[in-house]
């Protein structure tokens, strides 16, 4: 892509209740797909479940899945979203979803020996999203879960999060967080002046806990839907 670069990159979360709906959610990890390929202008996506409660967490969350998906430009964005097939399909048996528009402000790393986001030049302020996303190493499962509830205080307790969700594609070994941010001024708070997270990436790089890690900044220009408990700036409403 050019200096002009159009991409956009969407998030898009379902609920389901009921069990028969969890296990029909839970099959679309797979099923899922044969409708993502060959789509017009999506340069890349990820089909992910979810962690349990807020933030990073290790154990499933049967009720909540995730679709990230990268785009040329916004017109092949709004045609999924809007007219798909396989968007129908999450509609009608979720009980509810909502889509996050973003533009990637700042990106390093890999996922899946890639990095898929690209900076794309686009006016500061307002929400901000991050993701964080790593492979851990299988021989340091156990300490880097061990450290996790640690390096998370002060996290959810911070005033200028509005959501967290631990997402990922494989439970326990490839994990990544969502995080939702009022402004850049929480995550830059957290990030240098939380002593848990410092110390979490002290030791990331000690005990070189990842086979692969990214992390991404967005700047969050439109949203589609509702969340519980989720309260949004209206004007971002599509």
């Amino acid at each position: 892509m050019s200096a002009q670069s159009k991409q956009i990159t969407t998030l898009t979360f379902f609920k389901y209740s009921g069990i028969r709906s969890k296990i029909w959610a839970f099959g679309m990890m797979q099923y899922a797909h044969p409708y993502l390929k060959d789509v017009t202008g999506l340069l890349n996506y990820k089909m992910m479940g979810s962690g349990v409660g807020k933030g990073f967490n290790p154990w499933p969350d049967w009720s909540v899945y995730a679709l990230l998906q990268v785009w040329e430009n916004q017109e092949s964005a709004d045609h999924f979203l809007e007219k798909s097939d396989l968007m129908n399909k999450f509609s009608s048996r979720s009980i509810n979803s909502i889509s996050f528009f973003m533009r990637n402000i700042r990106s390093y790393g890999a996922w899946g020996g890639v990095n898929p986001f690209e900076k794309v030049e686009h006016e500061r302020g307002g929400m901000i999203a991050v993701i964080t996303r790593a492979t851990i190493k299988k021989s340091k499962l156990i300490r880097f879960w061990s450290y996790v509830p640690r390096s998370q205080r002060g996290l959810l307790q911070n005033k200028e999060l509005l959501f967290s969700k631990g997402i990922g594609e494989i439970p326990i070994v490839q994990m990544a967080t969502f995080s939702l941010w009022k402004s850049e001024k929480g995550i830059v708070q957290y990030a240098y002046e939380n002593d848990p997270h410092k110390e979490a990436i002290r030791r990331t790089k000690k005990y070189n806990w990842y086979k692969e890690e990214l992390f991404a900044r967005f700047a969050v220009i439109k949203y589609r839907g509702s969340w519980e408990g989720l309260d949004l700036d209206p004007d971002l409403a599509e």
